[in-house]
């Protein structure tokens, strides 16, 4: 496992101000949208994606832990970063699969009921850079490794 990088400064405040972008944001979409009937759909539909996308390249144990379908030993290329959550399934390869970790993977199931089939949209306008990615701070950057511990002064 590579080592987590130490955060550049002042990344607690670029933090903060995508977070409340976000919220911003979330107020132009429909409320029928969000945590209903429609988005529920949306994250059942990504939970199959990510049942079958796991089931077709796992080669580790598959699991489920912290009301999730772990899929462990998949190849490099399968997944992003260290990991993808999907729907309530968590792709990831032969790395340690920690509480921690688990716990920031449940957020994102959870921002997946949420959002449904608007979340793979609405995480890539989030952007790729963790510190900025208002998914990933909301799950805790700690948790997800994205930083240090006790890296937060907040």
């Amino acid at each position: 496992m590579s080592p987590i990088p130490t955060p550049p400064a002042g990344w607690e405040d670029a933090a903060e101000r995508a977070v409340a972008r976000g919220r911003r944001f979330d107020r132009f979409i429909p409320g029928f949208l969000l945590d209903s009937p429609i988005s529920r759909v949306g994250y059942w539909y990504g939970t199959t994606v990510g049942f079958v996308w796991g089931g077709l390249w796992s080669r580790g144990r598959v699991e489920q832990r912290n009301g999730l379908w772990v899929f462990r030993g998949m190849p490099g290329w399968a997944f992003a970063r260290g990991g993808v959550c999907v729907g309530g399934c968590f792709l990831t390869g032969d790395g340690t699969v920690s509480a921690r970790l688990l716990e920031h993977e449940a957020v994102h199931a959870q921002q997946w009921r949420r959002y449904g089939f608007l979340m793979p949209l609405l995480y890539l306008v989030a952007g790729r850079d963790p510190l900025r990615n208002r998914f990933e701070i909301e799950a805790g950057l700690e948790a997800g490794n994205y930083v240090p511990r006790g890296s937060s002064t907040r």
